[in-house]
């Protein structure tokens, strides 16, 4: 059989053929793992990033000894990041060592309930029976639910790129019989009548930008992935991860540019083919066959790709989309340590639906908030200076097209704000604090380009996935794809990495059927 008439792409080791040039655009986890893919698969590859240092929206500050991880912090489905080591028959454990997190998230309510979401199932079943006893068997089905969903929506769909609207009509019967029309929390409630429980099963959208009460209840699966794979933490944060996914890059002769913003890309030639020509700031203009885009999805077209035609369409119909939500982010280390706390700590406010309408729709920051609050150095104490604490307090709020909040103007008391919330569980923690900074939704639009400074990027609803959602390559710029939040499948570590890994199967194929 000549590799012309094989069905399908190539294997990314043997298939030299594919060699070319490959640009791209930002080093989040979505374009390392796409330009990890793109080396692996013989593209010569340049990876350009505006910072001072990689990993895009998981960038890391350290002040006074204390290491703040800025962006994501739960790492679930660690071998979809295995796998891209496995390309070149490196492992995983060689660069970076994860570290399991248990439990996965403590819980806490403000009437005093508390939750310590688990693995096992034993232990989840328990620590459902002890909230309310009625409800053991609906949790059960509901976990069955979540399996059948993960089996459907993320083993045999999620790094598979929703090119065509055929593409879809073939998914549409699945997602029909599992009703994914119904939102995450509405699903919920059918198993299980306890409110606490029904928000300790359904708050994991808000992990990847959704409101539990509107998005799709597909995403129910990241219970199951929970469940099957645990949650991690890189030893070293977040960071060391990114830092071993840079190397791994580098060890395959990728080529990574650092303080190198792009101002443009334009094309040059017609046809199916034509050049990209990349203008960043420092370096001199590159061409390229092919450009993955990890920025912003609606800097993208707003932007980078600005004088093309057909961008303007496509940025028109992106500002027509629902967001997602934004964040405002407090870090702070404190001098003495919390060793009673969990790594992970979901603080539920007196309100829930209220609260998501109010975060999600605006026009206002609300005066209440439920909070994540994050505590590494509980799994790896390196993460701070002997006898203290790191923490990251995270506030789910509106991004600024619902909310045109001056975030420059009361940025440190909403900060105040959230400390006093927090000393009944960190008691005394104003008094503790020597490292402190924050990061607000204007500072996602201003440094990281985010559309309305919205923290995921298009929102996941269900007439925002799969096919509807920004296509992994585009249709109207030839050698233009898309990696990171604002493509399929979506935000979240797994989300992203899979997204490259759908986006460069598109290319695998694209330039097979092209080369011969």
């Amino acid at each position: 059989m000549t590799m012309a008439t094989m069905r399908g792409p190539p294997h990314a080791a043997r298939d030299r053929a594919l060699a070319g040039r490959a640009a791209v655009i930002g080093s989040g986890f979505g374009g390392l793992a796409a330009a990890i893919r793109l080396q692996s698969m013989g593209f010569e590859t340049t990876c350009y990033e505006a910072h001072d240092k990689p990993g895009g929206r998981a960038y890391v500050y350290e002040e006074a000894g204390y290491i703040f991880d800025a962006g994501p912090t739960v790492i679930t489905a660690p071998h979809c990041l295995e796998d891209l080591f496995a390309l070149s028959g490196r492992q995983l454990s060689d660069y970076v060592r994860l570290l399991p997190v248990t439990p996965l998230y403590r819980l806490q309510w403000s009437d005093g309930v508390a939750f310590d979401y688990v693995a096992d199932e034993a232990g989840l079943i328990e620590q459902v029976r002890r909230v309310n006893p009625a409800d053991v068997d609906g949790y059960r089905r509901f976990a069955d639910y979540s399996r059948q969903v993960f089996a459907k929506g993320y083993e045999e769909l999620g790094a598979v790129p929703f090119l065509n609207f055929s593409d879809m009509l073939r998914a549409a019967p699945h997602l029909a019989r599992l009703r994914a029309d119904k939102s995450v929390y509405s699903m919920v409630s059918r198993f299980v009548k306890d409110e606490h429980l029904r928000q300790a099963f359904s708050f994991h959208p808000l992990l990847v930008g959704g409101n539990p009460m509107e998005t799709s209840c597909i995403y129910t699966l990241i219970h199951w992935i929970e469940r099957k794979w645990g949650v991690f933490f890189p030893e070293g944060g977040t960071g060391a991860l990114v830092r071993g996914l840079v190397r791994l890059f580098e060890d395959l002769g990728g080529t990574l540019r650092l303080n190198t913003p792009v101002d443009r890309i334009e094309l040059r030639g017609e046809g199916k083919r034509p050049q990209h020509v990349v203008h960043g700031t420092g370096a001199p203009p590159a061409t390229f066959d092919v450009v993955v885009s990890n920025a912003d999805v609606h800097q993208t077209y707003a932007k980078l790709y600005r004088d093309v035609p057909g961008a303007r369409r496509r940025q028109r119909r992106l500002e027509r989309m629902a967001w997602s939500m934004s964040l405002f982010v407090l870090y702070f280390g404190t001098n003495k340590r919390y060793p009673d706390l969990a790594h992970h700590t979901i603080l539920f406010g007196p309100r829930f639906k209220g609260l998501l309408r109010d975060i999600f729709r605006g026009p206002r920051l609300p005066d209440d908030f439920s909070l994540y609050l994050h505590a590494p150095t509980i799994t790896d104490p390196g993460m701070a200076p002997e006898g203290g604490e790191s923490f990251y307090v995270l506030s789910p709020v509106p991004h600024l097209g619902n909310a045109a909040i001056d975030w420059d103007a009361i940025a440190g008391r909403y900060g105040d704000a959230i400390l006093e919330s927090l000393e009944t569980h960190l008691p005394g923690v104003r008094q503790s604090i020597v490292a402190r900074r924050h990061f607000t939704p204007a500072d996602f639009a201003r440094k990281f380009g985010a559309y309305h400074g919205s923290a995921f990027s298009v929102a996941p609803t269900l007439t925002q996935s799969a096919y509807f959602r920004p296509h992994n390559r585009d249709p109207d710029i030839p050698g233009l794809y898309i990696a990171g939040a604002g493509t399929h499948p979506g935000a979240g570590i797994p989300g992203v990495v899979n997204s490259a890994k759908a986006t460069c199967d598109t290319i695998a194929a694209d330039f097979y059927v092209a080369s011969h």
